[in-house]
């Protein structure tokens, strides 16, 4: 079925990246959720914190409509935070409170997009002057394929936690195999690389 509308369809796709990112911290502890699996430091509840940051200021600051009425938190994109504050969260921070700060941040975006049609203009005050003026289009289309790029790192980061893989809950989107059938692929492309090393 075509989708008549095109503010409904873009939604659909921010809604179905925000749940794969979600998904990928179900049936995990509290260390593997904030585990740094790479050398840059990537990990799971920091991606949700990190995109929980990107939809409050993209669809509220951007279009007049910030969600933190009077302080922000030490993480906000301000120029006293820290480095990549918004990508872990601290030993004080619980899991709860930021994926909850992520679901309030879709209400608050779903909000924005509701109210406010394709073409509306907003600024977004933390880019050079010249570029600030966006629509809410662009900015919905910047957030997608901001959210489906964390998804994938998640992806990518729970698999090597514990082998969980895939696009969604409801379908992983993987060739069926056995764990055999995955390890044997492996190897074969371990295999092919090193040939095509030598090549």
């Amino acid at each position: 079925m075509i989708e008549a509308d095109p503010k409904a369809n873009l939604l659909r796709y921010l809604q179905d990246a925000r749940d794969a990112l979600l998904w990928k911290l179900e049936g995990l502890g509290e260390y593997d959720v904030r585990r740094p699996l790479t050398p840059t430091g990537t990990n799971l509840l920091g991606l949700v914190k990190h995109v929980a940051g990107v939809e409050l200021g993209y669809f509220g600051d951007t279009f007049g409509r910030p969600f933190f009425k009077e302080e922000r938190p030490a993480w906000w994109y301000t120029e006293d935070a820290e480095p990549n504050a918004d990508m872990w969260a601290t030993a004080d921070e619980s899991r709860e409170e930021i994926v909850g700060l992520y679901r309030q941040a879709w209400e608050h975006a779903d909000g924005t997009i509701a109210r406010l049609p394709l073409d509306a203009t907003g600024h977004v005050p933390w880019w050079p002057e010249e570029r600030r003026e966006v629509t809410l289009h662009h900015i919905l289309v910047r957030v997608i394929a901001d959210t489906q790029r964390h998804a994938g790192h998640a992806d990518i980061v729970r698999e090597l936690i514990d082998g969980t893989a895939g696009l969604s809950k409801a379908s992983d989107s993987l060739p069926t195999g056995d764990r055999a059938w995955w390890e044997n692929h492996r190897r074969r492309l371990e295999r092919v690389a090193r040939e095509a090393g030598e090549a």
